[in-house]
């Protein structure tokens, strides 16, 4: 990974497809990533970690069986492990996201979408 400043925007100007994660840089043992949402993602769990959230522009509804959580720009979420939720844009919105490298982005390697490095 580079050692040079990311420009957020920049990066999610070079790709228009929706819940498919970009990863930008690495934290730690953790990929950090981008990715633009509209409509719902599918309801998942992750049973070994937490799921990070924070949105940079529009509002993402994380609905959890038992209530929704509704973030603007500037507004985070963690998702404890193992709770089950499911993002909902109803509208373009841009996310950052951090999970351990190598964590399915539903839970679940047999259906998650392959991230790929930009």
């Amino acid at each position: 990974m580079t050692s040079d400043a990311v420009n957020l925007t920049q990066k999610l100007s070079t790709f228009s497809e929706h819940w498919s994660p970009k990863i930008i840089s690495r934290f730690n043992d953790c990929d950090v990533m981008v990715v633009k949402a509209h409509g719902a993602f599918n309801w998942h769990k992750h049973d070994e970690t937490d799921d990070f959230f924070l949105v940079l522009s529009g509002t993402l509804r994380i609905e959890l069986r038992d209530r929704d959580v509704v973030l603007g720009p500037g507004e985070l979420f963690v998702v404890p492990k193992g709770v089950e939720h499911r993002p909902v844009a109803d509208e373009e919105v841009h996310l950052l996201l951090i999970e351990p490298i190598g964590e399915p982005n539903t839970g679940d390697a047999a259906t998650a979408v392959s991230k790929t490095k930009i």
